[in-house]
């Protein structure tokens, strides 16, 4: 599965649970961690973690298990795939980190070329 179509397939899920303020950050050429980061904002740490339940469930479906799981029941959850990784975070915690802004603010690396996946 390519890393496009996990990132469509999270985002159908979290959209079904009504996460707020979805974003996909395409982080290609800026780290090796990763070629997207998914961030979005859930109302309460119950709804964090049940957005982050979905996209578990909706990837499985998919045959695709998160390689590493952090941050459950604390607010912000992070689903490492790989790839991809979602972050879904109380609006707090959102703003503090402010994730779009710090990846954003990174320019390509030339260690680290953009590639089509």
């Amino acid at each position: 599965m390519t890393s496009k179509e996990k990132v469509q397939i999270i985002i159908e899920a979290i959209d079904e649970l009504k996460a707020e303020q979805i974003e996909t950050l395409d982080v290609r050429g800026k780290t090796s961690v990763a070629d997207y980061f998914i961030v979005c904002s859930g109302t309460s740490d119950r709804h964090v973690s049940s957005i982050a339940d979905k996209a578990t469930e909706k990837m499985a479906v998919n045959r695709a298990k998160p390689v590493r799981v952090e941050g459950e029941n604390s607010g912000w959850v992070l689903q490492d795939y790989g790839d991809v990784i979602l972050n879904v975070m109380r609006e707090e915690q959102r703003q503090f980190y402010d994730l779009e802004a710090l990846w954003n603010s990174l320019r390509p690396s030339a260690d680290n070329p953009v590639t089509e996946s």
